[in-house]
C-alpha cells in the first residue's frame, strides 16, 4: 500500500506545517549539512565537486509503484524506452510476453486497456479467501489443521468488521464536520457580504446573541486558527470512503478486470502497457525524487543523472498482491533495471514465496532493491511490513536474507532531537539506513510540482543514491552499492524522538542497523576506494 498518510492530523493540516515552514528551500534534501545548514544528502556538492567533469554510464531504475505520469515535463526525457517495441502497434515486437510495453509495463490493467484502481486491503482478500472455503463448513466437524486456520479466520475478520465499523463512523463524522463547516462559512460570508473570512472580522461578533452565528463563529475560528479549510477535510472524508467502500469491503473484488488467474502465481504475462493508470501522483513524486532531469531548468533535480526511469505498476489504492509484485520485479530485471524502488508495504502477506523467488532472482542478476519501512511509527524488528528481505521457509543452511536489500526509514529536515519523521517506522535489524523523508518537493501529474512525505519519499533517495554510484562505479556489485551507502551514512548517538512516541529519547544510533543518515558525498568517496567485482559481505547475512 502506498504509504504517503501517516495520520488523519496529517492530512488534515498539511497544508498548514507546510506554510509554517515556507522558508525551507525546496531541494533541502540535496543540500549539504556542513555548507548549507540542512541535513541533506549532500547531491549538489558531489557534483560539483567529486563528480565535476567526470561521465558516467545510464542506469535504469524501475518504480515499481502505482503509476508514473511518463509525459511530465521533467520526467520525459529521463524515461526508459524499450528499444525493441514498437509503440502502438498491438505487436509483441521483442517478444517478451509484454504487447507495446515501450516504458514498462501495468500489473494492474487488463487487456482491454482498463485498469484497477482502488483495491482491498490484504487481510480483507485473506478473510474473503478463508470465508469462501468455510462458508459451508460446520465449525464443529473441524479439526486439527482446519480447525486452527478456522480461528485464525475469526481473528481475522474480526479485524476487517471492527475496521470497517470504525471507517464507516469516521466518515460520517468528518462529512458531518464538512458540512457543518461549510454551513458556517456560508452563513458569516453572507452576514458580512464578504468572500473571506479573517479571525479578526469574527472577533466582531463573538459576543452575537444568535445561538446559530455563535456555532458558525466557533466552528470557523477554530478552522482558521488549526489552518484548514472545509476543502482540507474532503482528504479524510475520501479516505475513511475508500476504507469503507472498497479496503475493508470483503464483498469488493476489482481483479475481474484484470482477468488473470490470480491462484496461480506462476502466471506472468497479464495486464496492459498503460503505466501512468488512473492515479499516478505517488510514482511520480517517488520518480522525480530519484532522476528528474538535471539539466533541463525546469522544476527541480533529482537525485541522479545518467538515469532511465522503467515504470511498472503494481501498487492499487489498497494493498498490492504479492503476485504482482514477483512479476513487476522479475519485469524489471529482465529489461535491464538495475535498482528496483519499493516505495509500498503491508502488514499481512499471502504468497511470500513467490516474492521471494523474484527477490532472488534479482539477487542472482545483481539487482538492488530498495524497499520503504512503513509509516506506522513501528518498530519494525517487532512488526512486518511485507515485502521483507528475510526469506521464508529457508532450509537450515540456506541463505536467509537477501543481500541485495535496502529497508529505509525517514529523516526530518530538523536537526536534534527532532532529526527522525514521527511518523516513520525504524529497526536496529530490520531498517538499514535513514534519509530524507519530509516535506520532500518533487514532480507530480500534468507537469506539475507538489509536497509528499513518508518513506516512500526516503526510499528513491536512496534509489537515486545507488544509481549514482552504479552509474560511475559500474564494477561494484548490488551487495557493494549496499555496503557503501550504508558504512558511509553519518553516524551520529544524539538523543532523538522516538517515532510515534510524545516524547521518549533515544539513540538516533539504534533505530537502524548503519545508525546512520545516507550521504552521497560520503558514498562516492568511499565507492572510488572500494575494489570493483568483489562479493561483498550482507549485514546481515
Amino acid at each position: 500500500m502506498k504509504k504517503i498518510l501517516f495520520g488523519l492530523f496529517s492530512l488534515i493540516f498539511m497544508q498548514s506545517a507546510f506554510s509554517q515552514d515556507k522558508e525551507l528551500p525546496k531541494n533541502w534534501f540535496n543540500l549539504d549539512p556542513a555548507t548549507d545548514g540542512y541535513p541533506g544528502m549532500s547531491t549538489e556538492k558531489v557534483y560539483n565537486t567529486l563528480l565535476q567533469g567526470k561521465t558516467g554510464v545510464p542506469v535504469i531504475v524501475a518504480v515499481l509503484d502505482g503509476g508514473v505520469d511518463y509525459m511530465h515535463e521533467d520526467l520525459k526525457d529521463i524515461m526508459w524506452k524499450n528499444p525493441k517495441e514498437i509503440p502502438g502497434n498491438n505487436i509483441d515486437d521483442d517478444r517478451n510476453g509484454y504487447i507495446d510495453d515501450v516504458y514498462g509495463w501495468n500489473f494492474l490493467g487488463g487487456r482491454d486497456g482498463k485498469n484497477v484502481g482502488v483495491d482491498n486491503l490484504e487481510i480483507t482478500r485473506i478473510v474473503r479467501a478463508k470465508r469462501n472455503k468455510f462458508s459451508n463448513v460446520d465449525p464443529k466437524n473441524l479439526s486439527g489443521k482446519d480447525k486452527k486456520e478456522y480461528e485464525e479466520y475469526l481473528k481475522l475478520k474480526d479485524i476487517v468488521d471492527t475496521q470497517k465499523k470504525n471507517a464507516e463512523s469516521s466518515l460520517k463524522l468528518y462529512s458531518e464536520m464538512q458540512t457543518n463547516l461549510r454551513n458556517a462559512e456560508s452563513k458569516l460570508k453572507a452576514y458580512f457580504g464578504k468572500d473571506v473570512i479573517t479571525l479578526e472580522m469574527l472577533d466582531l461578533i463573538k459576543n452575537t446573541d444568535s445561538k446559530e452565528l455563535k456555532d458558525a463563529v466557533a466552528l470557523m475560528s477554530n478552522a482558521l486558527k488549526n489552518g484548514f479549510t472545509a476543502d482540507d477535510l474532503q482528504d479524510a472524508v475520501e479516505h475513511f470512503s475508500k476504507q469503507a467502500d472498497y479496503q475493508y469491503n470483503v464483498d469488493f473484488n476489482p481483479r475481474n478486470i484484470i482477468g488473470d488467474k490470480y491462484a496461480n502465481s506462476s502466471e506472468r504475462y497479464y495486464g496492459n502497457a498503460d503505466i501512468k493508470g488512473p492515479e499516478s501522483f505517488h510514482g511520480t513524486h517517488v520518480a522525480g525524487i530519484i532522476a528528474a532531469n538535471r539539466t533541463n531548468n525546469l522544476g527541480i533535480q533529482g537525485v541522479a543523472n545518467n538515469v532511465q526511469i522503467m515504470g511498472v505498476r503494481c501498487v492499487p489504492d489498497g494493498d498490492e498482491h504479492d503476485k504482482d509484485v514477483a512479476n513487476s520485479i522479475r519485469y524489471a530485471v529482465d529489461n535491464g533495471a538495475q535498482v528496483i524502488n519499493m516505495s509500498f508495504g503491508k502488514s499481512y502477506k499471502w504468497d511470500k514465496k513467490a516474492v521471494d523467488d523474484a527477490v532472488k532472482y534479482a539477487e542472482s542478476k545483481d539487482v538492488l532493491l530498495v524497499h520503504a519501512a512503513g509509516n506506522d511509527s513501528k518498530d519494525n524488528d517487532n512488526n512486518d511490513n511485507f515485502p521483507t528481505d528475510k526469506f521464508e521457509k529457508a532450509g537450515l543452511f540456506a541463505k536467509k536474507y537477501a543481500s541485495n536489500w535496502l529497508e529505509i526509514g525517514a529523516a526530518s529536515y530538523k536537526t536534534g532531537e527532532n532529526a527522525v519523521a514521527g511518523f516513520s517506522n525504524y529497526g536496529k535489524k530490520n531498517v538499514d539506513v535513514f534519509a530524507p523523508g519530509v516535506q520532500i518537493y518533487s514532480t507530480i501529474p500534468e507537469s506539475k510540482y507538489g509536497f509528499a512525505q513518508g518513506t516512500s519519499m526516503a526510499a528513491p533517495m536512496v534509489a537515486g543514491v545507488a544509481a549514482v554510484i552504479r552509474s560511475y562505479y559500474p564494477e561494484l556489485t548490488a551487495a557493494q552499492v549496499k555496503k557503501i551507502i550504508m558504512d558511509s551514512s553519518i553516524k551520529s548517538n544524539q538523543q532523538v524522538k522516538k517515532p510515534g512516541t510524545r516524547g521518549t529519547m533515544v539513540s538516533f544510533s539504534g533505530l537502524s542497523v548503519s545508525g546512520g543518515d545516507v550521504n552521497l558525498y560520503e558514498a562516492i568517496k568511499l565507492a572510488s576506494k572500494t575494489k570493483g567485482k568483489k562479493k561483498a559481505q550482507s549485514p546481515r547475512s
